[in-house]
């Protein structure tokens, strides 16, 4: 019989997943003291690894719950399936490499986005998702209240930061220079994905300060994966 008192030490000491794997198992089940020690470690390790995925989803608010496996190739779009094959595999996550996906409305950037940051947090990785309005917006809020350099530095460390709708409207000078300032804190030490109807060669046009917007360009689009989306709205075919 399982001793309760050890059940609730090993509560004590946050080992949810040994107490409740203990408490499941049967001492006549034949099992030796080695094999039953490692169904307590890896029942441990599968709880703590679920609840930090779940911490981790939890924090990167992704508008869509999107994931890579469930991505449309069939609709005529121009996706890049070998591009995206290769970002399967995780390897610009190690080596800070940003994805740009660039198109017009419906062509399901905001779900490619949102899966590429979903299979991050799988790998373990720390993503958060922002509509650029919304991130300006919480720049300009943390800069007023004295939270400025916290909330640069959490995004800072982020390991994948997730921006879309990009260019929808043009940006002020002093925004331009935050965004600037914010890009250039991860660049090399982290992995930044943008999503946004302008084709990358008119960004420009929508960064107010020219100087700024060539450094807010370069920064983004240097060593970067791109995919151009065209065509129909996938809507429509949710809609018929």
């Amino acid at each position: 019989m399982i001793d309760q008192q050890t059940i609730e030490k090993l509560k004590k000491m946050r080992l949810y997943g040994m107490a409740e794997c203990l408490q499941n198992q049967n001492a006549k089940d034949g099992l030796s003291f080695e094999e039953r020690l490692g169904l307590l470690v890896d029942y441990e390790w599968t709880c703590r690894q679920n609840r930090r995925l779940q911490r981790l989803l939890k924090e990167a608010k992704f508008k869509l719950n999107a994931c890579m496996e469930d991505i449309d190739y069939h609709h005529p779009r121009n996706l890049d399936k070998k591009l995206i094959t290769n970002l399967r595999k995780g390897q610009w996550l190690l080596e800070h490499k940003n994805v740009l996906f660039t198109g017009p409305t419906g062509t399901g950037k905001t779900y490619l986005i949102c899966a590429l940051g979903n299979m991050a947090c799988r790998l373990g990785f720390s993503a958060r998702y922002y509509r650029l309005s919304d991130l300006m917006s919480d720049l300009k809020i943390t800069r007023a209240d004295g939270t400025y350099p916290k909330f640069t530095n959490k995004l800072a460390k982020t390991h994948l930061l997730i921006i879309d709708d990009f260019g929808l409207e043009k940006l002020p000078p002093v925004e331009s220079k935050d965004l600037l300032e914010l890009i250039d804190d991860r660049i090399y030490s982290a992995c930044t994905v943008v999503a946004g109807q302008l084709p990358v060669e008119h960004w420009h046009s929508v960064i107010g300060e020219p100087a700024i917007a060539d450094a807010i360009v370069d920064r983004l689009i240097h060593g970067s994966y791109k995919n151009y989306l065209k065509g129909d709205s996938m809507r429509k075919k949710y809609v018929e």
